[in-house]
């Protein structure tokens, strides 16, 4: 077993690491059935919500999708296959994961409540990781157990406030393609979280090449023509109004994982919606991705600090680089409270269930 030691972070602080900025290199979306598509057909646009309105409203028909089945990375390196084909060069990387991977691990040194375990798999130069589905099903199954607060809401209901807010703050088209009836029904909506658009970006982090795939929630505007011009994304979420200093600290906390999933995948922007106790809606507050670890520091609470944060990562991915350089299964695994990353092996060749026969077929041919 390998360990590297989270403790003392202090030991991570000062100028960050080189970062190189996010760009998309393919996309692709699920259908309002969850079905693989390749192609752009659930991007979304952004419109503002009316204030006032009712979070809980249609929670009774809400399509939830059952994420109870493991899908390892099947879609993003379809994807990714799908493009080294079309361009005819292979999508070189250090690693190449989901965005929930690398905000964990970015997010390492602040969050010391929550654990993770992810399996990993050397294969061509890159390193591939996924989480451990089996970890996965277990912390939500004790996060349902856990009884909400003395006249709470539930964990459910929280979580559909979210795609609700969602739902009555986007659009099929951009607004001015979208009619009055349905910009002004969208409370009436039936909220199905099935639809995703997908973002797959190139990026980099310290010497670290990577490749992350990751949903966007929608895009301010239009995507441009030109694919080097960034997008305008935007994401959206939803948190209790702020009332005392206690619930400030609570906001901040939840602003590293915001800053931290929006930064991963090049989103500039931020959009809460504030709600009341009861799941009303009663404002937006819009936020640069970019100004969030700054505004922060500005506070004086200090509870997180954005620079630590990447170096932290662009050390971390090193020290992995030269840990995990052979074929088999490997797992990382920070158990909670723990002030060490740990990374063992599970199996001694193959590459498990981490990549798809497909994606390794091609890879092979292709090399």
């Amino acid at each position: 077993m390998s360990i590297f030691d989270v403790q003392p972070v202090n030991r991570f602080a000062g100028s960050s690491a080189a970062i190189r900025r996010p760009k998309e290199i393919a996309h692709f979306s699920y259908d309002d059935d969850h079905v693989f598509r390749l192609d752009d057909s659930s991007l979304r646009y952004y419109y503002p919500p009316s204030m006032g309105a009712d979070l809980s409203k249609g929670y009774e028909s809400f399509k939830k999708l059952d994420d109870t089945a493991d899908d390892h990375l099947d879609s993003l390196l379809k994807t990714i296959l799908e493009s080294e084909k079309e361009t005819g060069s292979k999508c070189e990387a250090d690693f190449i994961t989901w965005r929930g991977m690398m905000t964990k691990i970015m997010a390492t040194p602040f969050d010391n409540f929550n654990g993770f375990e992810m399996n990993a798999t050397f294969f061509q130069g890159t390193i591939f990781i996924e989480e451990n589905h089996e970890y996965k099903l277990a912390q939500w199954q004790m996060q349902k157990s856990q009884p909400p607060r003395r006249g709470g809401p539930s964990q459910d209901l929280m979580s559909f406030w979210g795609y609700k807010f969602e739902t009555i703050s986007l659009l099929p088209d951009t607004w001015d393609a979208t009619s009055r009836e349905y910009i002004e029904s969208r409370e009436d909506e039936i909220v199905n979280n099935h639809a995703q658009y997908c973002s797959v970006v190139r990026t980099g982090i310290g010497k670290s090449r990577l490749v992350i795939g990751g949903e966007v929630d929608a895009v301010w505007d239009k995507k441009p023509e030109n694919k080097d011009e960034p997008i305008n994304w935007v994401e959206l979420k939803t948190s209790e109004e702020i009332y005392s200093d206690r619930d400030m600290q609570k906001f901040e906390r939840k602003l590293l994982k915001f800053w931290i999933q929006s930064f991963l995948l090049g989103v500039p922007k931020i959009i809460v919606g504030f709600r009341n106790r009861n799941g009303i809606l009663q404002r937006l507050e819009e936020l640069e991705t970019r100004d969030i670890p700054i505004n922060v520091k500005k506070r004086g609470m200090r509870s997180w600090d954005g620079n630590l944060c990447i170096n932290f990562t662009a050390s971390f991915l090193e020290w992995l680089k030269q840990t995990i350089q052979s074929d088999g299964v490997w797992r990382i695994r920070r158990k909670e409270k723990s002030p060490v990353i740990e990374v063992f092996k599970l199996e001694d060749s193959g590459y498990g269930s981490i990549l798809s026969p497909e994606f390794v077929q091609w890879r092979n041919q292709f090399s």
